[in-house]
């Protein structure tokens, strides 16, 4: 996805997969060399660069692979670099490559955050992702994680705050309230009409999509995984599943294969999928403050959320000198992945720019530096999908990020990971594909 990043606060569901990054060619440990800079850096190693380097990478087809996973956005990189790490022989596939513009695990940035209401699962995953992106992070060549924290404005008293607040002192993850008088005082950028206190988790801010899933792929291939750019047809129906087949006619063989496609999993499985997870347009906004202006700059502006207003606005500071980000959180119109043009329309830009006026009086009014559009790929409730297939256990589909999936990639590709090789010995009732309806 290009730029997403939702706040999926309770009960307000609004997601993420996976560019500017490797050839058509399949990558080795082999064919990377030095900082795989085809992966995480500025460089593109190209087919001839790659050749020159190393010895011929096998043929897919050739071998039969442990696990293929297909979809290298922010669950599946995550997930086949959990698996690596478990022993398994992993290929990861995308259609398009890591991070691409495509994707819902694409743009610059994801708010990341253990605010859930009290909701344990999600609470938990967040805090457990935290520190594989912090070291993630620590590994890059420019950072995967700005810890510039969340802050969440409310407008009047939330009946699931204090269970979250519960929740989190027992996971140890630091979040304060802030009375108005103190936001009045360490915020003056904001417009607080109607805010009555806020959130705030000093440790949180922001993870770098794009950079960071591609830096996973980096990691994993630079440990033995192969990647490579492949586009899959749909699996035909059968009583078993040992091969699938790329849209050129390459069969890749395995024991196991993770469907992690987000919003192209209903058309490989429009079936079991179907309407399960439906891909809304979404609209994202870059404004550049006045010249010299470093009210929108970190430190001095956290990650927000505006959780009590309509539609719920979040955003950032400018990072990285990319300029204010702004978006709604409020699911768009229905959309295909493969044909929605990725142009901002002229009321979206009005809708955020009156929104602005009354909430960042400072920028409203500044030119609009980049836009964005991109996807949530949603279930129906905002819960992850992750179970195997009805018919075929060898297969496991995970998607439904719903705008809120990208901050939770390390504990997924945990999770999905110990499912994959029998640690855990049964689905989360949530996640399950019963537990999700068809949306009309």
């Amino acid at each position: 996805m290009g730029g997403c990043a939702s706040t999926r606060l309770p009960g307000k569901y609004s997601n993420n997969i996976g560019a500017e990054v490797v050839t058509k060619q399949m990558i080795t440990r082999r064919t990377v060399v030095g900082s795989l800079a085809g992966l995480a850096g500025a460089a593109v190693v190209s087919g001839k660069e790659a050749a020159a380097q190393t010895s011929p990478a096998p043929k897919v087809g050739a071998q039969q692979w442990d696990v293929v996973v297909i979809g290298a956005g922010v669950f599946g990189s995550w997930t086949a670099w959990k698996l690596l790490k478990q022993g398994k022989k992993v290929l990861l596939v995308d259609a398009w490559g890591p991070s691409n513009s495509r994707a819902s695990s694409a743009g610059e940035s994801r708010l990341t955050r253990t605010e859930y209401g009290g909701d344990e699962i999600y609470t938990r995953f967040a805090w457990e992702s935290l520190p594989d992106w912090i070291a993630l992070s620590k590994k890059a060549e420019l950072p995967v994680f700005h810890p510039v924290g969340a802050l969440y404005i409310y407008q009047k008293e939330q009946d699931t705050l204090a269970a979250s607040m519960a929740l989190n002192k027992k996971l140890g993850a630091p979040m304060h309230r802030i009375e108005r008088a103190e936001l009045l005082k360490n915020y003056p950028q904001l417009g607080l009409d109607g805010i009555r206190f806020g959130v705030l988790q000093p440790t949180m801010g922001a993870i770098m999509a794009r950079r960071g899933v591609q830096m996973v792929v980096k990691e994993f291939v630079a440990e033995g995984g192969t990647y490579k750019q492949l586009a899959i047809q749909p699996p035909k129906p059968g009583a078993a599943l040992d091969a699938i087949t790329s849209t050129s006619g390459e069969t890749v063989r395995a024991k196991q294969f993770i469907f992690a496609c987000g919003p192209w999993l209903p058309k490989l499985f429009p079936e079991v999928i179907g309407t399960k997870i439906v891909p809304t347009r979404q609209e994202i906004f870059f404004f550049s403050p006045d010249a010299g202006d470093i009210r929108f700059d970190p430190p001095q502006l956290p990650a927000w959320v505006d959780a009590d207003e309509p539609g719920v606005p979040y955003g950032f500071p400018s990072l990285e000198t990319r300029g204010f980000k702004l978006a709604i959180d409020a699911h768009g119109p229905r959309v295909d992945p493969d044909t929605n043009d990725r142009i901002i329309s002229a009321e979206g830009l009005k809708q955020v720019r009156a929104y602005m006026a009354r909430r960042f009086p400072g920028v409203s009014k500044r030119p609009l530096s980049e836009s964005r559009v991109c996807q949530y790929e949603n279930s129906d409730n905002g819960d992850f999908i992750i179970d195997k297939h009805p018919k075929w256990d060898n297969v496991l589909l995970v998607g439904g990020g719903s705008g809120h999936g990208f901050k939770h990639g390390p504990a997924v590709g945990r999770y999905v990971s110990e499912l994959a090789v029998g640690k855990l010995a049964k689905v989360e009732a949530r996640f399950a594909l019963s537990s999700h309806k068809y949306q009309g």
